[in-house]
Formats: structure tokens, sequence, C-alpha cells
């Protein structure tokens, strides 16, 4: 598609011009960093299984790490479930910095008050759309505040490891010929585990910001209120620092992207609609549709199921948990004197409209839509550059964006700040899959793939030209 209404123009960048409009001019200065969590477990409608109790998983939590250099401050927040819109304006008046230096993302589980039956609790509440009030708003001025009381010196460090958790989940079923959602270990799959790591001069941990990309989807439509694999994870590294530190988990391009092991949930989502779990091959999506489309009377997971579940999530956190230790183990020291500045802008596609029905395997059909608003953003923070948008995109597009960045560490957060009208962003290649992310999405082909890939490489070199420290 060649068309300048919908392809954002590139800048020239030039060290010794002026700054690009949309970038702010910020010096670096001696760091400081505050960290804090705010449960929010009771915010969501009551599970359909009482919770066991024992695992950390089971809670909800809104965790935040607030940066100051002297010039400006800067908010990463981190929400078990989805981010509302609400949040990002907020908290830039609280800590009175540029909205663009707030970044609110969600962890996308699927059982933290979204996704899901009324049973399961959908908790439309929470959802994050366009909404200017939501009832997380109070709790997430409260963590920011929390961090602010605790802001102390600190030095940053920044590591990747690798994680063999995800896997592509775009496959054509060998049963029966036809897209659907399961393991595609050939399909594209970042398996970056990026660790953004804050301690004080003298090495004491304060705060860990993590990204990867993986759907966490082990107890959807489960009937358990559950963080999933990054509650998990994130509980387990904030125990092994002595609860000193707060670890934040950010999704990245993850909309392609499920865990590759699926059967201990998938087993319980048997029992949950009334089915028994006799050892059969299991693909995912057939048993959803049992639950999600069919109708199918949901029961309560017995105890006994609900721990097997449980304390797989549990394995596959702490197994998460250990590669994002490793990684903070083994970085430097660290910068004290840091440069902060962060940039927005919406690009728009145009949009199209399903016609036909159908989850998977056979095309759609569409007419023309509303036009799709994306927000894209790019923090600086020294010399790693977080690149988000608002939306759940194929994990190809965020590879691209790092491939072509100028910035060698470049994180790519999506989920943040609230949620774009687009529904999935696929690659333009991935348009011939006939799955239910590409089926449903709003965009048409051509446009949102390039735009995003090209404005956030812009954006990331706009920063990149003003120097980093």
């Amino acid at each position: 598609m060649n068309n300048t209404r919908y392809y954002p123009v590139l800048a020239a960048l030039f060290l010794g011009l002026a700054a690009p409009a949309g970038v702010t001019c910020a010096t670096a200065g001696p760091l400081r960093v505050g960290a804090s969590r705010v449960e929010y477990t009771k915010l969501t409608p009551p599970p359909a299984t009482p919770p066991l109790g024992t695992y950390e998983h089971e809670k909800l939590y809104i965790r935040a790490i607030v940066l100051d250099n002297g010039s400006t401050r800067a908010a990463l927040l981190s929400i078990d479930g989805n981010a509302p819109a609400s949040i990002p304006a907020k908290v830039a008046e609280e800590l009175k910095c540029p909205r663009e230096n707030v970044l609110v993302s969600g962890t996308h589980s699927h059982s933290a008050g979204m996704g899901g039956p009324p049973s399961g609790g959908r908790g439309a509440a929470l959802m994050p759309g366009l909404q200017t009030s939501s009832p997380l708003d109070g709790l997430a001025l409260e963590a920011v505040r929390q961090a602010v009381a605790r802001l102390q010196p600190a030095r940053m460090a920044f590591g990747t490891g690798r994680c063999y958790l995800n896997v592509n989940r775009d496959v054509i079923s060998p049963k029966t010929r036809l897209w659907t959602q399961d393991a595609n270990s050939t399909g594209p799959s970042d398996k970056t585990v990026a660790v953004l790591k804050f301690d004080t001069p003298a090495g004491e941990p304060i705060a860990l910001y993590v990204n990867y990309a993986m759907h966490p989807i082990n107890l959807y439509l489960g009937g358990i209120t559950s963080a999933d694999y990054p509650g998990a994870a994130m509980g387990y590294i904030e125990h092994i620092y002595g609860d000193k530190a707060v670890a934040l988990f950010t999704q990245g391009a993850e909309g392609d992207q499920n865990p590759l092991y699926l059967r201990a949930s998938t087993a319980a989502l048997l029992q949950r609609g009334g089915q028994k779990y006799t050892g059969q091959p299991l693909v995912r999506e057939p048993v959803e549709a049992e639950i999600r489309d069919n109708g199918r009377p949901m029961v309560p997971l017995d105890a006994k199921a609900a721990d097997a579940v449980e304390k797989w999530i549990e394995a596959e956190g702490v197994v998460f948990a250990e590669e994002v230790l490793r990684v903070a183990q083994n970085l430097d020291g660290g910068a004290e004197d840091i440069r902060i500045s962060g940039a927005q802008k919406t690009i728009t596609c145009p949009g199209r409209t399903r016609t036909n029905g159908g989850r998977e395997g056979s095309p759609g059909t569409y007419a023309d839509g509303a036009d799709v608003n994306m927000l894209i953003g790019v923090l600086g923070i020294g010399n790693v550059g977080l690149a988000s948008i608002n939306a759940e995109v194929y994990n190809a597009v965020g590879q691209a964006v790092k491939a072509k960045s100028p910035m060698a560490k470049t994180v790519f957060v999506g989920l943040t700040n609230g949620m774009s009208n687009s529904g999935y962003i696929p690659t333009d290649e991935a348009y011939g899959h006939y799955t239910f992310q590409v089926l449903g999405s709003r965009l048409k082909p051509g446009c949102a793939e390039t735009s995003i890939t090209n404005t956030m490489v812009d954006m990331l070199g706009q920063y990149a030209a003003g120097g980093t420290r």
C-alpha cells in the first residue's frame, strides 16, 4: 500500500540539527529510583472455583517504578491484567512529568479480571478501552506515591537472556488441514527475555523491569483468579530478593505467542466443561470452544484439578524467573547518570468490519470500517529504548523493530497505555492465516506492520540523535 495518508513520514536524523518535533531535549542527571506494589485482587469478580490460597499467583498487583534524574521523572507500571487508558495522564499529573514519560502496561493474564465467561470474571470495568476513569486509577496513584516516597540514589543496567517457554500459535491442523490455535515450532517466535535492573550504588536491589512475549492463558476459562505465570515469576523473584525489590512484567509482541506447554491447563478446561481427561491428544481451540461457544454448562474445578494446573503455573513461573535472575546476576554495575525522554504519536490505518461468522479455518468477508488508531510511544532511559504500543502485535513486527532500531538496547512493549480499537495486529503475510486473531482484526492489510515499524524506528532514532549516556 502506498498511501501517504497512512504512511508515517520519516524524519532526517542528524546530531547537529535541532531536536525533532515531539522529542523533549533532556540532560542526564543522577538517577533516583523508587518502587512499590499494591494488591487489587478484591476488585475482581469472585471466581467459580475458590482459590486454594497457597499460591502467590492468585493475588493481583499493580507494580510501579518511578525514575527521577533531577530534571524530569518517568513511571513504569505493570498491572496483572490489562492497563486502563485512564491511568497514564493521572500518573503524569501526579509526578508533574510529561505524559510521554509514563508507560502503564498490562501483563494480559486471562484470569485476572479479563477474558472468560461471567463465572470466570470478565471484569468489564477493568478493561482498558478508552475510558476516562477505572476502578484501578486510585490504586495506581497509590503505587506511584509509595514509589516516590522510596526514591533513592540508583544505577541502571540492561541485559537479555533466552527462554524457550513460548511458541508461535498459528498453525494448520494436521487433522482438519485448516488454520487453528496450536504449537507451531517453525513459526516466528522471539525467545528474548529483556531485563532492566535498578539497584543502589552499593548493589542493593530496587526493581527489575522484565519483558517477554507469551500469552498468560493457563487459567483462561478456568474459573480461578490468577496473575498466571507473570504473577508466579515476579512473586518468586521478589521473594528471592527478600522482598526488597519489586519486579515488573511486561509483554513483548505476543499477538501470536502461546505457552508451549498447555496440557495441564487444557485438561483442566475439559473438567470445567464436564468432560473427563483420558490422556487424549489436546488441541487448545476445540477444547476452549466447548466452553466458550457451545453453551456447555461449566462446573468449578475440584481441588485436585485446580491444584494440578496451579502447580504448573508456579513451575512455569519459576523456570522463567530463574532466567531473569541469571541475567540480572550477570549484569555489571550500570550507569548512575541517566537521560530520560519520551515521545508519543498516534498512527492511523484503514479499518474493516467483518460480515461473516466463524472463528477459524475459513476466510472472512469484510466491508470498509472506521479507521483504526494506534498509540506509539518511545521512552528513552539512558541507552535503553522502550518502544510501546497499545495493542497485541504479531511477533515478527517486534523482531523487525528491534532489528532496525538505531539503539542496540531496544525493548518492544505491547499492551501499554490502554487498548487500540485494532484487535490483533498481524503481519501482512499472516493475513493468509485464517486464525481467530487474523479474522477478528479490524485492520486492513498493507498498513499497520510497516507503519508501526517505521514510526518506532524513527522515534528511537530521534531519541538516539540527542545522545545517550
